[in-house]
C-alpha cells in the first residue's frame, strides 16, 4: 500500500506556504474584480505568518496544519481566515496521532476538512465559493478510492476535479459575500476563493505523489 510519513508530509504545508507566497498578487487580482482585492495579501500574510513559527516550532503534517489553522482563524480578518483556519482544523484533526498516510488517511482528512467549513458555511456548490472547488475534489477523491484505485491516481483525479470546480465558478452569478451585491457582473470572472482552494488542493496533490514514489 502506497503511504507516506506524517512527519515526512509536513513538506505539504511547506510547500503551501511557497505557493501562496507565489501567487499572492494572482488571488488579489482576481479578487479585485468582484470584491475587495485584499485575498492573495491575507492569505500571505497568515502562511507566511505560519512559516515564522513552523521554523521555531516543526512537526509533522499534523501539527503543521494545526498551526496554519490557529493563525487563519486568530490572525486573518473577514470570512477567509475563519473559514480556512476550520478547514486546516478539520484536516489536522483527521490525521493527528497517525504515523502513515495512505488513502484511506487522507480521504478522512479531506472529508474534514470539507464538514468543517460546512458546520459554519452556508454556501453550497453553485454559490460561486470555494465549496465550488473543494466538494467535487472531495467526491472524486472519495469516488477514487471506492473504485479501489491507487493513492496516487486519487490524488490526481482529486487535482483534475478541483480545476474543473474552480473554472466553474466563472460562470456562476455570486450569491454570497460583497460580489452578490453585483448580480450579472459577478459572472465571467474566477472566484478567488475557489482559485486559492485549487492551489492548495493541488498542491496537496502533487506533494503527495512526490512522497509516496
Amino acid at each position: 500500500m502506497k503511504t507516506f510519513s506524517n512527519k515526512e508530509g509536513a513538506l505539504i504545508i511547506d510547500k503551501m506556504i511557497l505557493a501562496i507566497q507565489e501567487n499572492k498578487q494572482y488571488l488579489s487580482d482576481i479578487d479585485g474584480l468582484i470584491g475587495d482585492g485584499d485575498h492573495g495579501i491575507n492569505m500571505n500574510k497568515g502562511f507566511t505568518m505560519c512559516r515564522e513559527e513552523l521554523d521555531n516550532n516543526p512537526g509533522d503534517l499534523a501539527h503543521s496544519a494545526k498551526i496554519l489553522s490557529k493563525i487563519l482563524m486568530m490572525k486573518i480578518g473577514g470570512s477567509m481566515g475563519p473559514l480556512y483556519g476550520k478547514l486546516y482544523r478539520g484536516f489536522a484533526s483527521e490525521l493527528s496521532g497517525k504515523d502513515e498516510i495512505g488513502i484511506s488517511e487522507m480521504g478522512a482528512a479531506l472529508e474534514g476538512m470539507l464538514s468543517s467549513i460546512q458546520a459554519i458555511s452556508p454556501a453550497k456548490p453553485g454559490d460561486k465559493t470555494l465549496i465550488d472547488t473543494l466538494v467535487p475534489a472531495v467526491e472524486a477523491f472519495k469516488k477514487a478510492q471506492a473504485e479501489g484505485k491507487e493513492f496516487d491516481v486519487a490524488l490526481d483525479e482529486m487535482k483534475a476535479a478541483a480545476i474543473v470546480g474552480r473554472d466553474s465558478t466563472k460562470d456562476m452569478l455570486a450569491q454570497l459575500g460583497r460580489a452578490s451585491r453585483l448580480g450579472e457582473r459577478s459572472r465571467g470572472v474566477l472566484d478567488a476563493g475557489a482559485t486559492s482552494c485549487c492551489l492548495l488542493l493541488g498542491v496537496l496533490a502533487d506533494t503527495s505523489i512526490e512522497l509516496v514514489k
